[in-house]
């Protein structure tokens, strides 16, 4: 059993199995009303990112559980010239990536893709389906290039049972992720938000700010 916020009802009574993982979110990819392929680009989630990666004309970006690519989408429509790489554990969500992104098939904690190769990397809403959530965050600052940009954008264990959620997931303490991050990244900050930056956030979204 993990310990930690698990422990407090703030996440996953039991283990992730990757096997299990995997087959939850290659069924899900038919469910385009709750895992949809794009996302609203007003939504203050797309921004941020967009604003802390930075200028990427002709630099690299992973996005780390993308889903279908949605911000990966938004990431290249940005930045056209950009090699933005779609990363996921479920091949059925990759099939809805479009074209011009590469599609990764691959576990958080074990990303085939070189070290420092990437200008930047981020996770959105992502890491909390991670098996080994120290091992996922070592691996986004692995690919990225000293100097490069990090995200991370997750729901709060403050809020946890707020929703339903698999039997795995996990939510994050804002100083656990940070202290976490600050192994591997010169700077780290947080902050709560909200889907829409004129709306307080409701202590819901924590995104996490770093560079390498």
């Amino acid at each position: 059993m993990r310990q930690g916020p698990g422990a407090r009802g703030q996440g996953p009574d039991r283990e992730a199995d990757l096997v299990e993982i995997r087959e939850f979110f290659n069924r899900a990819a038919a469910d385009e009303e709750h895992y949809p392929s794009t996302i609203d680009p007003r939504i203050f989630h797309v921004k941020l990112i967009l604003e802390h990666i930075g200028d990427l004309r002709s630099g690299r970006v992973a996005d780390i559980g993308s889903g279908k690519g949605r911000f990966a989408r938004l990431v290249k429509e940005r930045w056209p010239m950009a090699k933005v790489a779609a990363v996921d554990l479920a091949e059925e969500m990759l099939q809805h990536v479009p074209g011009g992104i590469h599609r990764v098939a691959a576990s958080m904690t074990a990303l085939p893709i070189a070290s420092g190769s990437c200008d930047a990397a981020y996770a959105t809403e992502s890491l909390e389906h991670a098996v080994d959530i120290p091992a996922a965050i070592a691996e986004l600052a692995r690919i990225v290039k000293p100097g490069g940009r990090i995200a991370i954008i997750d729901k709060s264990a403050a809020a946890w049972g707020r929703l339903e959620t698999p039997a795995w997931e996990r939510w994050f303490d804002r100083k656990e992720l940070e202290k976490l991050l600050g192994r591997h990244c010169r700077s780290v900050r947080s902050q709560l938000i909200s889907y829409w930056e004129d709306v307080e956030p409701d202590g819901l979204f924590i995104a996490w700010l770093a560079q390498k």
